[in-house]
């Protein structure tokens, strides 16, 4: 068949759908013709906390190292839990700059996210969930406080996957079954896009006979793709016949006031804790989002967040940052007391649940993304320490991510700009 008659919607011609091809070889006139668990099986879960504005270095960085360090007054305020995290200095993401805009690279690690023509890459939730969203109703959990334009979640290629900010329309998906007609709808759009999938592999199969052996490679993994898709579309249609679980707490009520961060931020935790406890999902992010800068509604605060991290040192902005800061830390202590106090089997939930809690920003005054303000805890590793890595040739983060996905029991060596696991972070 000449190759001047192929073309990559080719196979699709006809079938009315918005997908394509994979680039082959056979259909580029430049390229050649043809060529060439471990045995803990309870689940393990992770989320992935970004608050968009900082911490301010001199009350976060504890002094020493290893498990000797010495408390800062931010990591006092969740020091009962101590041997149930590990901080992390000296890490970034390598090549990820920008100020503000590495908000957007938090969870991809993708580089230069300010500079033109730049193209996210996929996030580690997303690559989470892709290998173990099957297993639950719900693949993952994309949440918000705060502005409702900001995202850690990116597919693989590169799309934004906005973020839940109403924890009423969260519990509402988890926990309120619909009605038969409900239920029937969703589970005939479910079969549509099936249907889709179905007529796009067929046809898939059919172009595999006639391209070369490089081809047929890429083909196969186009394949399987689809097949991955095709599972968890019958998964979905399973779980829309499955009750949704029975929970003790209320529809919560929004909070419009976006002065109120606290009590926001605190609700769309309640939501993630309910989400594991119920095991609903395993995979959630959470992004904190002050960039519009409002005043948090706090005793002793009377200017906006934003403004406040550009404080210049000045004593009265400094104090009020501090306010909002400690609060945020004590958020972040009540949430592991909530995952502690959960059962599951012979340990408890934040024993199988990481919590990652970060910013993209080592200091926000100075829009510095190196030295990032980097939490762990929980999950089942070994913590109760500082691991201290060069302040000015930062270690890359990525790495860490990595032994997240390991933990996940997800078979990877690499995530974005990883060159390995973390070092000195071993599991229980």
């Amino acid at each position: 068949m000449a190759r001047s008659t192929f073309t990559r919607r080719t196979i699709l011609r006809g079938m009315g759908v918005g997908l394509t091809l994979p680039l082959l070889e056979s259909l580029n006139p430049g390229l050649a013709w043809g060529g060439e668990s471990s045995a803990d099986s309870m689940p393990h879960r992770m989320i992935c906390i970004c608050s968009n504005m900082g911490m301010m270095p001199k009350y976060f960085w504890p002094e020493g190292e290893g498990r000797d360090y010495q408390s800062s007054e931010y990591l006092s305020l969740i020091e009962e839990h101590r041997n149930d995290f590990t901080v992390f200095s000296g890490v970034s993401h390598p090549e990820v700059d920008g100020g503000h805009h590495a908000e957007i690279s938090f969870l991809t690690a993708a580089p230069h996210p300010a500079s033109g023509g730049f193209k996210n890459s996929i996030s580690l939730d997303q690559y989470a969930a892709e290998r173990i969203g099957i297993e639950t109703r719900f693949p993952y959990l994309t949440l918000g406080v705060g502005s409702e334009n900001a995202t850690l979640s990116w597919t693989a290629s590169g799309v934004r996957i906005p973020a839940s900010y109403k924890p009423s329309e969260v519990f509402r998906r988890m926990f309120l079954q619909g009605n038969a007609e409900e239920i029937k709808r969703q589970i005939n759009q479910l079969r549509d896009g099936r249907s889709i999938l179905d007529a796009v592999g067929a046809g898939a199969k059919r172009l595999e006979r006639r391209v070369g052996s490089a081809d047929r490679q890429k083909l196969d993994q186009y394949l399987q793709s689809i097949r991955e898709l095709e599972e968890r579309l019958v998964k979905a249609e399973a779980w829309e016949n499955k009750p949704k679980p029975v929970v003790d707490a209320e529809l919560p009520v929004d909070i419009n006031d976006p002065s109120e961060l606290i009590p926001r931020t605190r609700l769309m935790l309640n939501m993630a804790r309910l989400a594991f406890q119920t095991d609903s999902t395993r995979v959630i992010t959470l992004v904190i989002d002050e960039n519009t800068n409002p005043k948090v509604n706090l005793p002793g605060v009377s200017e906006g967040h934003h403004s406040l991290t550009h404080h210049g040192q000045r004593e009265k902005s400094v104090s009020q940052l501090k306010i909002i800061e400690t609060a945020q830390m004590k958020l972040l202590s009540s949430f592991l007391s909530d995952l502690k106090g959960v059962q599951e089997g012979e340990r408890d939930l934040l024993d199988r649940t990481m919590v990652l809690y970060g910013s993209n920003l080592g200091d926000a005054n100075s829009h510095d993304n190196h030295n990032m303000p980097m939490i762990l805890a929980g999950g089942g590793f070994k913590h109760g320490q500082l691991l201290a890595f060069d302040k000015k040739n930062n270690y890359p983060l990525p790495n860490l991510y990595v032994s997240m996905l390991q933990r996940m029991g997800i078979e990877t060596d690499r995530f974005a700009s990883s060159t390995g696991t973390m070092t000195g972070l071993d599991t229980v």
